[in-house]
């Protein structure tokens, strides 16, 4: 965790972080550690730190419209102790489910560049290492799917994105894609509410199974 929060691996990302923090010492303004149950079965991997949620926060998507859809389902399928997210220190508890980004700092105009993906990569797939118990991944979102395949060493035509889609892994694990829970894709319905629901009883099915 220590390291995570000292990393400076990618010189765009941790000048634009010095900045951040400059103009805004009240943010969180580093690497945003994973959130939740560390014997979770289900791994949730979204893109990365949003300037006003989790770069805010220091918690994944606590604080920013992507996270309002994401904690109402996690809560609504018994991930999450409450349905929202608004500060780290509030009361929300996840139970079987943790919550990551394929990038841990916040990128320019929310677009980490791809040697800035494979950089932050070894944490996802340290993260993937430590949890033995892990039975499902939702990649939320293209660069998650492609995240998740760099860390478990598959190759990136191997597995073809597509929302709702399931995939088996050769280590028995299963992954699922989602388009991402964020502003744009929910307010131009290319993600509903119901939509999203639909991969989580998935989710459920395969952990209930």
């Amino acid at each position: 965790m220590d390291q995570l929060l000292r990393c400076t691996d990618c010189p765009r990302l941790a000048g634009f972080l010095a900045e951040v923090r400059s103009r805004r010492p009240d943010y969180h303004g580093r690497p945003v550690p994973p959130f939740g149950d560390p014997q979770a079965r289900l791994l949730i991997v979204g893109l990365a730190p949003g300037m006003h949620g989790a770069n805010r926060t220091g918690r994944p998507f606590t604080g920013d419209f992507a996270g309002i859809l994401l904690y109402e389902t996690l809560h609504a399928f018994g991930f999450g102790s409450q349905p929202e997210s608004l500060a780290a220190d509030d009361d929300l508890r996840l139970t079987d489910c943790r919550i990551t980004n394929a990038v841990k700092c916040l990128p320019p105009e929310n677009k980490p560049e791809p040697v800035e993906i494979r950089a932050c990569n070894h944490y996802l797939v340290a993260e993937l290492t430590a949890a033995p118990e892990l039975r499902v991944i939702l990649a939320l979102g293209l660069v998650a799917h492609k995240a998740v395949q760099m860390a478990l060493g598959l190759k990136q035509s191997a597995l073809v994105f597509g929302h709702g889609a399931r995939h088996a892994l050769p280590d028995g694990r299963v992954l699922i894609d989602s388009y991402h829970c964020s502003r744009y894709n929910t307010q131009t319905r290319r993600l509903t509410s119901a939509g999203f629901q639909d991969v989580f009883r998935s989710i459920r099915a395969e952990l209930d199974a």
